[in-house]
Formats: structure tokens, sequence, C-alpha cells
């Protein structure tokens, strides 16, 4: 994995500004902490920052190749998994190949098949072409989203990059949110609209979407979309090929010329990926599997078990090191960096997140960076198979809302007085009707069945995307490669018309997937129920956040009295016992995670200097 950045202006007023590229490609080293490059010219500014991963000596960008009198540069982020595939495709139309990396595989597909190429990709990707022929310029990003890519229109041309702080770092980029963007980080944060980058003017490239922008137009095109049809595997056939699609897709994603290890919580899905990562090394004899995970100091005092956490995980841990044989590493967060970490977590993200979730998550991979540069995790199962809470409670499937966010009321009444006029309802209510109104229908479906299909459809473009987000940012923070095999099109593609009643075979959430796994794990990690990622239990967090917003309340000048209101703040920091009624998001963000995200909110305007327009 890496970071890219660009600047394009096809009319060539890009002479003497090569300090620009420079400054926004130092921006992204932590993604890329291994190698730096930049091409210019006075048509394109590019830049690169590595992580090494396969071919040291060959994989290096911008690269470059030429076909006939045109040249091509690609700066390129993510991993391929069906390289050698492709490569064998282009060796028969005749292309010669300079190193086994699969950046040259990627840009002689361009060569070779334009935008179409996209349509031959198995992997992770965003991705900028520039072919000066042509004089155009192609961004691309992966069916999933699974890695990040920006852009936005300065008064010239187009610039873009893999994280906001690059195109911040653009003298002619400013760090302005208007009214839209308050409706996004009150009506919908930590969650975003997809291609909002909350900031003004600044958009994010849909995942399955392209874009090409040549000195006549700018287009965006979606390449890849789920399709309704008809189911018609037998249990049996479906089991099977649910099963033979996750363990090629774990197999594949196991190429590295680095150390490799895998997150491991006891649950299915992380707990799917280590056995088959332990298997196949052992086969290739490349020793034991190294396997992470997170928990918190004395949180097995404080725990305790609830409908969205009903048991803690290191018992379950400690039967898959055994199962599988791996050598595993247990990292412990302790509190107060816990704390600390919510400042660098949004230094990571660009913008407010997911609170002690993130910060928790970026302590993790600056452990795990010690000893690996890739890890696999286990992200997109529960979206994917139906292993949330609200596939299920009658309530949230019937609710006229994101089933993860329906607080709608309390973030309403958070809001400044001046922002009450806003119309945050309204808006939310649009983005969730403008989702709907993308699910693909299947004629002849069922009222009930199509609203799962719904749910499920919400999940994948709303919910998952803002793990898949957090997981990037934090993991390359500390320039970490984590890698999601279930992110894989061809499972979400053919799991998506798998009836729900199937999916939940046995009346347990994920059943099939637990029936596909049969064999793979052991019989009580098969039947182990669902538990989310691990939050703090620990009553220091909640005391050491209301110390900090209480700190807050005292400055009459903190930016974040600029959008919230003061006295709303005051009655949650001074509440005792429940405040909210419901979370504020998902199924771990109450009201510790609230009183966080407050403080990064405030924290991210003070460091990104935010205007408001």
């Amino acid at each position: 994995m890496c970071g890219i950045t660009g600047w394009i202006d096809f009319n060539g007023d890009l002479a003497d500004q090569g300090k620009i590229i420079e400054e926004m490609t130092q921006t992204l080293h932590k993604r890329g902490p291994d190698a730096t490059g930049t091409y210019m010219t006075t048509e394109a500014l590019l830049g690169h920052r590595r992580l090494t991963v396969v071919d040291p000596e060959g994989g290096a960008q911008p690269m470059i190749r030429t076909q006939g009198d045109n040249r091509y540069i690609i700066v390129y982020n993510g991993e391929l998994y069906n390289t050698e595939e492709i490569r064998d495709k282009l060796l028969q139309r005749g292309y010669q190949f300079e190193s086994y990396s699969d950046t040259e595989v990627l840009l002689t597909a361009f060569i070779e098949w334009g935008p179409d190429c996209v349509k031959e990709l198995n992997g992770i990707f965003a991705f900028g072409v520039v072919d000066e022929g042509k004089k155009r310029l192609f961004l691309a990003r992966d069916p999933l989203g699974v890695k990040p890519l920006f852009y936005t229109n300065p008064d010239k041309g187009i610039a873009f990059s893999s994280e906001l702080k690059a195109l911040l770092a653009h003298p002619l980029v400013k760090p302005r949110i208007g009214p839209e963007g308050i409706l996004e980080l009150i009506g919908l944060g930590p969650g975003r609209s997809p291609g909002k980058a909350v900031f003004d003017k600044i958009h994010e490239v849909p995942p399955g979407h392209w874009l090409l922008f040549t000195r006549e137009q700018q287009l965006i095109r979606e390449y890849w979309q789920l399709e309704s049809r008809p189911h018609e595997d037998s249990l049996d056939q479906t089991t099977d090929k649910v099963r033979e699609l996750l363990v090629d897709s774990i197999e594949r994603q196991l190429v590295s010329d680095v150390p490799l290890c895998t997150f491991l919580s006891g649950g299915l899905d992380s707990s799917a990926i280590s056995a088959v990562a332990a298997r196949a090394f052992e086969k290739q004899n490349r020793g034991p599997l190294h396997t992470f995970s997170i928990d918190y100091l004395h949180n097995e005092r404080y725990f305790r078990a609830s409908e969205f956490q009903p048991n803690s995980d290191k018992i379950w841990i400690d039967r898959m090191v055994s199962y599988i044989g791996s050598t595993h590493h247990h990292v412990i967060l302790e509190t107060d960096p816990l704390i600390a970490a919510l400042k660098d977590a949004v230094h990571a993200n660009d913008l407010p997140g997911m609170a002690d979730v993130d910060s928790s998550l970026y302590l993790f991979c600056k452990a795990v960076k010690e000893q690996a540069t890739v890890a696999l995790s286990g992200e997109c199962a529960d979206e994917i198979f139906g292993g949330y809470p609200w596939f299920r409670r009658r309530e949230d499937i019937q609710a006229n809302t994101f089933p993860w966010s329906r607080a709608i009321k309390e973030r309403i009444s958070f809001l400044r007085d001046d922002f009450k006029g806003l119309p945050l309802e309204e808006y939310v209510q649009e983005r969730y009707h403008e989702t709907l109104r993308e699910v693909p229908r299947l004629m002849g479906e069922s009222p009930e069945a199509h609203r799962m299909r719904e749910i499920t459809y919400l999940n994948l473009r709303w919910f998952m995307i803002t793990l898949l987000n957090r997981k990037d940012r934090m993991s390359m923070a500390h320039g970490l490669e984590v890698r999601v095999p279930f992110a894989d099109h061809r499972i979400m593609s053919y799991a998506w018309n798998i009836p729900m009643e199937m999916k939940y075979l046995g009346g347990r959430e994920k059943g099939l997937l637990r029936n596909a796994l049969k064999g793979i794990l052991h019989e009580d990690v098969l039947e182990r129920k669902k538990s989310p990622y691990p939050k703090t239990h620990h009553p220091d967090y909640l005391k050491g956040v209301r110390r900090e917003l209480k700190i807050l309340l005292g400055d009459k000048q903190a930016p974040l009295w600029q959008i919230i209101s003061k006295h709303r703040v005051w009655e949650l920091v001074n509440s005792q016992g429940e405040f909210l009624s419901k979370p504020w998001f998902g199924q771990l963000m109450t009201e510790p995670q609230l009183m966080a995200y407050l403080l990064q909110l405030n924290y991210w305007m003070i460091t990104y200097q935010v205007e408001l327009i």
C-alpha cells in the first residue's frame, strides 16, 4: 500500500509548481515510509509515497511506460490479487515486463484496455494514470471502496490524493465547511455520504467508480454494481460456493515479500481468516502464522455482558491459538494513552471519527507494525452475511432511517441555536431514500425480501465503508497494510442474491457462513455468538473524557461552540446514567464515545483551521 497524489492541468500551466507536489506528497509519508517519488511536467505533477510489500526493486513509482510514441505514468495505492492472470493475458497480447510488480501489470492493463481495465481487476486499489498522448487523466477506485481516493478542482485542472491532508496542502484548496458539511458531521457523522468529503468543494471517488479528466470535460462513471437475480443454488451448493470463494480470497491475499500476520479476536470472521492462513503457511513452510489481538487493561474486571457485547474475547482467542498453532501477541491498551490518541486518530483520519474505536485501532496498529507490515482482517462479513442486530430486530428493520444511526432527535438537539434551522432530519432522510432508490430490484420478490435487500444495501454502501475508512486510516498512519478478504467483489456479488433466510440458517446470525466454515473452524468457535470490536469498559475512560469536556466548557473561544450547543454539552457532561436513548452510531458509540467525538470535533477545527462558510 502507498500514498498517491497529483495535480493535472492540460493547459500546461504547471511550470515552476514542483514545490507544491513535493509538499502534498510529503503529507503522505506515513502511508509510504519506504520511498518517495515525483513526476513533473508543465501538464502533470504526480507524487508517490511507497510502502514496499512486493518487488522492492521493480515497483518504484511514479512508473513510466511507453507504447509507440505515447507515454503513460501511473501512481497506484493497493494490491492486485489476480496479478498473474492479468499478466498472462497481456503476455499473450505481446507485452513484455521489466518487473514482477502488480504496478507494472496494472499500468500495462490500462495501456491495453483503457478505462475497461478495471473490469479485469481483483483487488483493492486507487490509482491515477496520465495518458500524455490523449491528454487525459484516469482515476479509479476498487469496487467496495477499501482504498480511498479524494479529488478537487482548484482554479487550474484537477488535484487528487489518497488522503484529505494532501489536498489541503495545496495552496488553492481551503479547509472550509458549509451547511452541508455541518449536516454531514452532526447528522451522519462519523459516517459520510458516498462521494462527500465534508470539506467544501472536495469530493471522493465513490467505490466502484472511475473518473476521466480531459481538457474538455470531467466524467465520473460507475463500472461495477450489484445485480439482483434469483438464487437458484441449493443449500449445499451455496455452502460450497461460499467456502470456495472465501478460501480463495484469503489464500490470494497471503502474497507478500514482507512479514504478514492476521488480526484474531476469536470471533467467526477473524478466526476463519487465521485458520485458512495458518494452514497455507504450514503447506508453504513459511513458519508459524503470527496473530494479534487487542484488549484493555483491567477490562475483564469491568466487562458486563449486553445484547451488543455478549462475551469477551480472550477465552476464544486462546482456543483459536491452540487450534491453529499460531504465535500470538496480546496488545493491551491503557486508558490514558487511549484518550491521548483521540488526537492522533484525527490526524490520521483528517476528520473526527469513531472516538476510542478509532484511537484504540490506531494504537493497536502501531504495536502490530513493530513486527509485521501486512495484516489480514475480518471486516465486511457482518454486512455481507447479516451479522448485525439490525438485520433481525423488527424495530430496526422497520425504521425509516439508517438502522445504526437512529438518534436523530438527539443529534438535532446538539446543534447551536443558530443552526437549529438547518434541515438535519430532512438531509438524513434524503440520503437514506436516495440510497434506497439505488437498490437493484428483482421482479416478483416479496416486499419482505426486498426490505432485507434494502437493509443489506444500506450496510454495504454506508456502514461498511465507514469501517473500511477507519481501518485504512488507522493502519496506514503506521505504514501497516491491512487486507480484508471478505471485501472481495466476487463474494459480494454471489452473497447479494442469497435469501436472508438462508443466510440465517438455523435461526443464527451468519448461519450460512458458519455452515460454510465447518471443517475449517472448531465447533465451539463456530457456535460463538457474535461480539463486536472490543471497547474499553474501564470507568476511568468515561472520567477522562468527561474531565476533558469540562475543561472545554470553560473555554469560551473553543471553535466547537460555533456549531454545538454549549448548554447541551453541559447536560451531557453532568448526566448520570443513560443520557442517550440509543447509541449515537453503530453498536459502540454511547455517552463516553459521544463525549470523545465532540472533543475530536473541536480538536479537528483547531488543528485544520476549519473555516465556516
